[in-house]
């Protein structure tokens, strides 16, 4: 019997019909030419092999009686893989763009809190002969750095599969009962509350050393210290920043992690600055198209990881911060140079305050509370009438930079899929795969019905920042050399024709300017 944190929790508690919980990924497999029988078959043999792995197949949620506390996870000695493994046939003609509306479906249902929270499908029937496979795991029981934890456990890196040992054999008198006895739960309530209240008494001096760092932050004249609150302001009012309903749509778009890489380096940046950088521009001319874009600067909340270096465990170890995306600016190389310095600012406060973000707290009556307070704030649709503390969600999760196999096909996309909420209609996550950068867009059906149109966005919004880094580069090269632009223009039209060398990369130093790139078509359509 172990208790959820309070983070773990807050998943659970935070949870209705119209906020399911649960964290996803969209993957599309290459099948195996070896391969005998469906493989739907192979996959259920795969993750039977591999379920003690990673304990999140294998546990449960134990309620505590009248909700008086956090649940526990049980062991659940009779998982039903048929029910947690299925498998889907898309009718023709299979697109990618029929896959992604049946994953948004299948992201508006809640998961069965009486089984162990997770969900496999394998999708046969898409015209490019794949398979499909998506993933949906309640956030109670992981955060992203965990789903990578589960990854690893789950997939390989070549088409063998690698020999894992057996688990470990129980006693048949070994064996977990259904649920704990009543008693037992009370009194691993009461003994987890002592230990939270010692926990965060501890951590005093901590926290108001942390505080009073934040407290003096800014710098006075003459470099000297002064007193003063970090600002805050709410983010203005769009489409998106609504109360929501329980139906998603789902869209995909991919992009070269070198392209993005580049851009970042070109102002000075990181690849999370690029990120933020093609969500800014796409949500600028998606709202735009369709009259509404603020005058202001849309607000990201961006999740920032918790976690030590080397810690594997499957929880919750998050937290939000809160992004300004300078889409107020037309010029995307303006905008991506605020967002480099919005960026550097929201990490110094991160760097701050991290140590005293809690993970876990005490629960005692906090399930019951918590769970009426946001089921009335949902009923009320107060998030139509409150202004916003954020505009979007923007996840960056790193991913591995080699292909990987599952069950002997190989894994090509690597699409997450996330969480929207009451207020923000729209999550935008990317995880880095195989020198991709594969985003997923989730939202609510009502608020964004054409997500598609948002993922085409995407797509434009990166194509005009990597022209931008390619003018930047250009410019600088002109100034090392020497060379005006009027003599580089006849240069541009003899290397024209040269199509291979024509590669959407960010020329290095000394290289000649490459040539202007048509814009792609979004992954989406």
């Amino acid at each position: 019997m172990e208790h959820l944190s309070g983070l773990d929790a807050t998943f659970l508690h935070l949870e209705t019909p119209e906020m399911p919980m649960h964290v996803g990924a969209l993957h599309q497999l290459d099948l195996p030419e070896a391969l005998e029988g469906d493989y739907i078959d192979a996959v259920k043999r795969h993750v039977a092999d591999r379920m003690h792995l990673a304990t999140v197949f294998t546990k449960k949620l134990a309620l505590m009686p009248f909700d008086i506390a956090n649940p526990v996870w049980v062991d659940d000695d009779d998982v039903d893989l048929d029910y947690h493994i299925r498998q889907i046939t898309l009718p023709r003609p299979g697109t990618q763009a029929q896959l992604e509306a049946y994953v948004g479906r299948l992201h508006s249902s809640l998961l069965d809190r009486s089984r162990p929270l997770w969900e496999f499908y394998v999708f046969d029937g898409l015209a490019s002969g794949q398979i499909g496979f998506y993933t949906k795991i309640h956030h109670a029981a992981l955060d992203g750095q965990g789903a990578i934890v589960l990854a690893n456990a789950l997939l390989d890196l070549t088409p063998v599969p690698r020999e894992v040992a057996p688990p470990r054999q129980h006693a048949q008198h070994d064996r977990a009962p259904y649920q704990p006895p009543v008693v037992d739960m009370l009194k691993a309530a009461l003994r987890d509350t002592l230990i939270q209240c010692t926990r965060l008494v501890r951590g005093v001096p901590t926290g108001l050393k942390a505080v009073a760092g934040v407290v003096t932050q800014n710098n006075g004249e003459g470099g000297k210290r002064r007193l003063g609150l970090p600002s805050l302001s709410f983010a203005p009012k769009t489409p998106l920043n609504a109360s929501i309903t329980n139906q998603r749509v789902f869209a995909t778009a991919k992009f070269s992690l070198k392209e993005a890489l580049a851009v970042g380096k070109t102002f000075g940046g990181t690849l999370n600055d690029a990120v933020m950088a093609i969500v800014s521009g796409a949500l600028r001319r998606y709202l735009e198209q369709h009259h509404a874009l603020p005058e202001r600067s849309l607000v990201a909340a961006v999740p920032v990881s918790l976690r030590a270096e080397g810690n594997t465990d499957m929880n919750n170890q998050v937290s939000m911060m809160l992004m300004q995306l300078a889409s107020d600016e037309a010029d995307p190389r303006q905008r991506m140079r605020a967002i480099v310095k919005a960026s550097a600012k929201m990490k110094k406060t991160v760097s701050n305050v991290k140590s005293i973000m809690p993970t876990d707290f005490p629960s005692l009556g906090v399930p019951w509370l918590m769970s009426g307070l946001v089921a009335l704030y949902g009923r009320s649709r107060l998030a139509d009438r409150l202004p916003p503390i954020a505009n979007v969600v923007v996840s960056n999760v790193p991913g591995p930079r080699m292909p990987l196999y599952l069950a002997g096909a190989r894994m090509t996309t690597n699409f997450p899929v996330s969480i929207v909420t009451h207020g923000l209609a729209l999550n935008v996550t990317v995880q880095s795969y195989n020198g991709a950068l594969d985003f997923g867009m989730i939202a609510c059906r009502r608020a964004m019905p054409d997500v598609q149109q948002f993922a085409a966005c995407m797509v434009a919004a990166h194509e005009e920042l990597l022209e931008a880094a390619l003018e930047i580069q250009a410019a600088h090269e002109r100034e090392q050399t020497g060379v005006s632009e009027a003599e580089v223009v006849p240069a541009k039209k003899r290397a024209a024709p040269r199509k291979a060398a024509n590669k959407a990369v960010v020329p290095k130093a000394g290289a000649k300017p490459a040539p202007k790139r048509k814009p792609r078509a979004a992954t989406a359509a």
